[in-house]
């Protein structure tokens, strides 16, 4: 039985491919690529004369028992038109039916465009949510973004250069004027990266005709220090928390790790007020 390898191929720069990927397409007896002619030009250019088929979302049940049937001759390799299989295409569903069929599915790490703009972006990488492609009508677009207005990890969408304008004007008006890096043509002769408010990319992008597939890296929604609660405030919380069947103990550590007081003060307002 073959092995099905994920193969990451270069998002712009063929240097960017590693060399165990070029081995894996060398060796492999099939490789399912998103698009045959996009991916031949990569193998004609490393001088791979490896069998193509296509794979992609039109196609993806169809395709899903002959490819199964190359796994049980020898390894098949899966490629999308850029970066990481399985992110933004129709992998997902391959990788699905080879691990029922209890074949090795095994990745070969390398580019992948949200992570590369994510790192240079300038903004928080411990914690990060990707959404992939923003919808195409603003009213969803907008729904989209708002359902992930108030998390606090750094967001990640990708846009086209005909909508780029537009989603950002939707995601000032949804998210407020966020920091932004506007990634567009990564590894390639014209990249950029532009940072900034989203307001201000919105007027750096009117400037000239939006090129190339672009990644948005956004900040997340800031969390507010409040510091110490008032005795004011503190007292209100603790009468409401007195209608519950709390224990006056169970009611202090919580409000003590809101409020910022200390346990034994809040014990002892909540005892005077019971």
């Amino acid at each position: 039985m073959g092995i099905l390898y994920l193969v990451a191929t270069p998002i712009g720069n063929l240097e960017d491919i590693s060399p165990r990927g070029v081995r894996i397409l060398h060796e492999a007896i099939l490789i399912a690529a998103e698009d045959t002619r996009h991916t031949g030009a990569l193998l004609k250019h490393f001088g791979i004369k490896t069998p193509l088929t296509s794979y992609f979302e039109h196609n993806k049940l169809n395709k899903l028992d002959f490819i199964l049937e190359k796994l049980l001759q020898g390894d098949v390799a899966l490629v999308s038109d850029a970066g990481t299989p399985a992110i933004n295409d129709p992998g997902y569903e391959l990788v699905k039916a080879a691990l029922a069929s209890n074949f090795d599915v095994l990745p070969v790490p390398g580019p992948s465009a949200p992570i590369a703009a994510l790192t240079v972006s300038g903004l928080p990488t411990d914690s990060f949510l990707y959404l992939g492609y923003l919808p195409h009508k603003s009213s969803e677009r907008r729904k989209y973004v708002g359902q992930v207005s108030n998390l606090t990890y750094t967001i990640i969408f990708l846009e086209s250069p005909h909508r780029i304008l537009d989603s950002l004007e939707d995601i000032l008006s949804v998210l407020g004027d966020r920091r932004i890096c506007v990634a567009r043509e990564m590894t390639k002769m014209y990249e950029e990266y532009w940072r900034g408010s989203a307001s201000g990319a919105i007027e750096h992008f009117k400037s000239k005709e939006p090129r190339g597939e672009f990644t948005l890296v956004i900040e997340g929604q800031k969390t507010v220090d409040r510091g110490r609660w008032t005795e004011e405030e503190l007292l209100e919380a603790i009468k409401k928390e007195l209608k519950s069947d709390k224990s006056a103990k169970e009611i202090s550590a919580e409000l003590a790790e809101q409020s910022g007081w200390n346990k034994k003060e809040v014990y002892v307002l909540v005892n005077q007020n019971k």
